[in-house]
C-alpha cells in the first residue's frame, strides 16, 4: 500500500520532574512532545516512524476532528509501548521503530494533533528522546486494471483444442508395443537357423561316391528343404 509523508511540526519538549527539583537527585523521567500539522487538513494516519534515543516506553494521544460543534478531545491510541526491554541496558536504545495503524487502540481518522509521552525510569541515562520523526498517511489508490470480458473469457469457438483429443490411450499403445516386441523375440528364438559356410552344393559328388538329394519337410508350419547325402 502506498504512503505519503505528512509535514509536521514538533513543539518544544516539556519535561516532568521526578524527585526533588531543588537538588541534583531530581531528574526528568517523563517528557511530553506535541506534534502539529499546520499545513494539512485532518487526515487518516497510516504509519509513524522514528529513531529511538534511550526512551524506554512510549504512549501516544491523538486529537481528532469531530463533526458539529463538539470540541475535539484527546484520546489515548498507544499506551506504554516498550522500546527498551530492559531500561537499564542498551538493548533497543537507538533502534528505528515503525508503528502502524493496526497497532493503535482507536480509529486514526481525522487526525489534528499528536502528543508523544516518553518515559525512562532508569537513572543511568542523562537524556532521552525520539529523533527523525515521520508521519505518513495513505496515498492515492492506483486505478484497478479491468480487462474486457471478451479477453478474459474467450468464445466457445476460440477455446483451444486439447492436444490429445482423438489420439489413442498412451498406456494402451505402450502395452501393445511391448506385446509385439515380446512376440518378435519368441519367433526369432524359435527359428534360429545354423550358419552356412562358403561351399558349393551340387547334387552329385563323384569323388566320394555320394549324391545329394533334397528332402522336403514341414517344420512349425513352414515348408523346409534339406539336403541328404546318399551313397551312389
Amino acid at each position: 500500500m502506498s504512503r505519503v509523508a505528512v509535514p509536521c511540526h514538533m513543539k518544544g519538549t516539556v519535561a516532568l520532574q521526578v524527585g526533588d527539583v531543588r537538588n541534583a537527585l531530581g531528574r526528568p523521567g517523563v517528557q511530553v512532545i506535541d506534534v502539529t500539522f499546520p499545513s494539512t487538513a485532518p487526515f487518516e494516519l497510516q504509519e509513524i516512524t522514528f529513531k529511538n534515543y534511550y526512551t524506554a516506553f512510549l504512549s501516544i494521544r491523538v486529537r481528532q476532528h469531530t463533526s458539529g460543534h463538539t470540541p475535539a478531545k484527546w484520546v489515548t491510541c498507544l499506551r506504554n509501548y516498550c522500546l527498551m526491554p530492559d531500561p537499564h541496558s542498551e538493548e533497543g536504545a537507538q533502534e528505528y521503530v515503525s508503528l502502524f495503524q493496526h497497532q493503535m487502540l482507536c480509529d486514526m481518522a481525522s487526525v489534528l494533533e499528536l502528543r508523544l509521552i516518553l518515559r525512562q525510569p532508569s537513572p543511568l541515562w542523562l537524556s532521552f528522546a525520539v529523533e527523525e520523526l515521520q508521519i505518513y498517511q495513505q496515498g492515492p489508490k492506483s486505478p484497478s486494471m479491468v480487462f474486457p470480458k471478451w479477453l478474459s473469457h474467450p468464445a466457445p469457438c476460440e477455446q483451444p483444442i486439447p492436444l490429445l483429443e482423438g489420439l489413442p490411450d498412451p498406456g494402451r499403445v505402450s502395452s501393445e508395443v511391448q506385446q509385439m516386441w515380446a512376440l518378435t523375440e519368441m519367433i526369432r528364438a524359435s527359428h534360429t537357423s545354423p550358419r552356412i559356410g562358403r561351399f558349393d552344393v551340387s547334387d552329385h559328388c563323384p569323388l566320394l561316391g555320394l549324391r545329394c538329394c533334397p528332402e522336403w519337410a514341414r517344420l512349425d508350419g513352414f515348408l523346409c528343404c534339406r539336403w541328404m547325402a546318399v551313397m551312389t
